[in-house]
């Protein structure tokens, strides 16, 4: 992934850097040459990657959905990122979401916190998405910026964000190690980092591990011991499991600090012989056992990218540790004995990608130099990455042919000539695969397209040439070529799992008509706020200056401020209807209007009594 040095932009908005994790998502920005994380609409630094729908319609996303996670299980999505680039859909009133349209809507959430603190509208993104993402988890993700309302400019990998954000306060030569072990995906990154270019050496991970799971291992045994001692199933109620999740991954993070943590969660169930409570207490070294052999899930990709990058564990000059579930005790124990040194604790990390992408935002913003940095950054950094997996055809019995090996350097292009298999034959199906097997049928296939009108002939063979295109974001477009015929077929694989541009377009229909009820929805609630507290505030200047009042003045106000509480809804006012509204406008402007003199005289009032008269 290069930037380079002389490209100029004109581009006046500013892009942000996103985050988008499994369990948590994160958003940052370049301000005077550094990458600030931008805090949400909660005043948080993270966002919960969790989106809901209530019963009466309304869509909640981050820490609003987590929290009703317990209550309303069976319409809260969490872990979308893992179905990324698969036909799985999430089946609410009636309709099938796409795990894209569900990515969307925590994006949409990111940019509109942005925009709130940036005070401009944000249209760019720079999103990060796990090294070991395959093709179509990668077209995934564009599609998903696209539907939330952003030009996603560049796709960068996690582990190359992180070594961004590392590196842009340490220059010196070196090698290190990114371990990055998220909610729901494993990655190792070896990068090289010189005179401002980074570069990848290696890369693996799995795309299936993650923080998630070592969750499911403490609900798993809850379950087993519930069961054992109360003679109930829990997994039979989500109510029940939703509640389990959320302790279990309150007792993961309190086992990285404490030796153990309880389970309590009281009338978990109800049998036939009234409520039952779960009370469980976890030691760390029981989490570690019925967890170990996750830990050692991540064991094979490192020794691996060590052997791709060529080099030896002491030849490190760094280990960066990347995501929350690396807080875990046993993760760092592990990375050290593996690796024989201290792994790094410099970068926060839950913030660190985000910071990183960032700062690849900040480099497309301003051709290549990084506005208001020093150092390196403002001289312009280089991203030089890699592609994860092998790329391939499928050729005769079954065999996958490679064209571009993993870790090969992107952006990249490779042709390679093939003939047909049998004599006279006028056309030929390109399947193209990802992944490092040998057989097709043990790889992924990305998709298959057929080139059609190959001259056929009994005296020679035709030679059709086929060449894959990585671009800087990892996704490949295929084309193959007739050079008997000059006939040629371009495409950008499109597999199965991957939206059509309909889609693409009425996906980001429905996500302006959410947004737009959102707003609505927002407005309704101003308003029923900012009438409240007008009716507080003449209630108060009225008590306060009601000598000065002739009584039919003191009467109309009385009446008007009457009138605007009986408008006022009760409970959920954002779900106010059009007459609702209308009502309450016309009394709050009515009530404006009659104590306009009054609120004058209890303005002067306060200003005498050294007040500014606000609430």
């Amino acid at each position: 992934m290069r930037v380079a040095k002389t490209e100029r932009t004109t581009r006046m908005s500013r892009v942000i850097g996103i985050d988008l994790g499994t369990t948590n998502s994160c958003v940052a920005v370049v301000e005077g040459g550094k990458p600030v994380v931008i805090t949400n609409a909660e005043g948080e630094r993270t966002t919960p990657s969790v989106v809901a729908f209530t019963k009466d319609g309304e869509r909640l996303v981050g820490g609003a959905a987590k929290r009703q996670l317990a209550t309303n299980s069976g319409r809260t999505v969490s872990s979308i990122k893992r179905h990324m680039g698969s036909d799985y859909r999430v089946h609410i009133d009636g309709k099938d979401l796409t795990p894209q349209e569900i990515s969307a809507m925590i994006l949409t959430k990111i940019r509109r916190d942005a925009e709130s603190y940036l005070g401009e509208p944000v249209t760019e993104a720079v999103i990060t998405v796990p090294a070991y993402f395959d093709d179509s988890q990668r077209k995934a993700t564009q599609d998903a910026g696209r539907i939330a309302g952003l030009n996603v400019l560049r796709i960068i990998n996690e582990p190359t964000a992180a070594a961004v954000a590392y590196g842009l306060d340490n220059e010196a030569p070196q090698k290190i190690l990114v371990y990055d072990l998220g909610g729901g995906t494993f990655d190792v990154s070896i990068i090289e980092i010189e005179d401002g270019t980074f570069t990848v050496l290696a890369t693996g991970g799995d795309t299936r591990l993650g923080g998630d799971d070592f969750d499911q291992r403490i609900v798993e045994y809850a379950v087993a011991e519930f069961k054992k001692s109360d003679r109930i199933d829990l997994s039979r109620d989500p109510a029940a499991m939703g509640r389990l999740k959320e302790e279990a991954e309150k007792a993961k993070k309190e086992l990285s600090s404490a030796l153990s943590a309880q389970l309590n969660l009281p009338f978990i169930a109800v049998g036939k012989d009234g409520p039952h409570h779960l009370d469980l207490t976890i030691s760390r070294p029981q989490f570690e056992m019925m967890t170990g052999d996750l830990l050692a899930r991540t064991v094979a990709p490192v020794q691996n990218a060590l052997r791709d990058a060529g080099i030896s564990a002491s030849q490190l000059g760094k280990v960066l540790l990347v995501g929350g579930s690396t807080r875990m005790p046993a993760v760092e124990r592990q990375v050290k004995e593996l690796l024989g040194c201290e792994p790094s604790h410099s970068l926060n990390p839950d913030e660190c990608v985000a910071m990183g992408a960032a700062v690849q935002g900040g480099l497309l913003q301003g051709g290549g130099k990084l506005a208001g940095a020093s150092g390196a950054a403002a001289q312009g950094l280089v991203l030089m990455d890699v592609t994860p997996l092998t790329l391939s055809i499928e050729t005769l019995g079954g065999v996958a042919t490679p064209l571009i090996t993993r870790n090969s350097m992107i952006p990249t292009r490779k042709s390679q000539i093939f003939t047909t298999a049998r004599p006279m034959q006028t056309s030929v199906e390109i399947n193209v695969l990802q992944g490092e097997r040998h057989f097709a049928r043990d790889n992924k296939s990305l998709g298959k397209f057929k080139l059609n009108g190959i001259r056929a002939s009994f005296s020679s063979k035709p030679q059709i040439e086929v060449t894959f295109d990585i671009d800087v974001n990892g996704v490949v477009k295929v084309s193959a070529k007739d050079l008997g015929t000059g006939r040629e077929q371009n495409i950008t694989i499109t597999g199965s799992t991957n939206l059509s541009e309909n889609e693409i377009q009425r996906a980001m229909a429905d996500a302006a008509a959410y947004e737009a009820e959102d707003s609505r929805r927002k407005e309704r609630l101003d308003l029923h706020n900012q009438a409240e507290v007008l009716a507080y505030k003449v209630d108060e200047a009225l008590s306060k200056c009601k000598k000065e009042l002739d009584k039919e003045e003191k009467n109309r106000i009385k009446a008007d401020v009457a009138n605007l509480r009986r408008c006022l809804r009760k409970d959920k006012p954002e779900k106010m209807n059009e007459t609702e509204e209308a009502n309450l406008r016309q009394a709050k402007s009515q009530l404006e209007a009659s104590a306009n003199h009054l609120m004058v005289l209890y303005a002067s009032e306060q200003s005498e009594n050294g007040s500014d008269g606000t609430i």
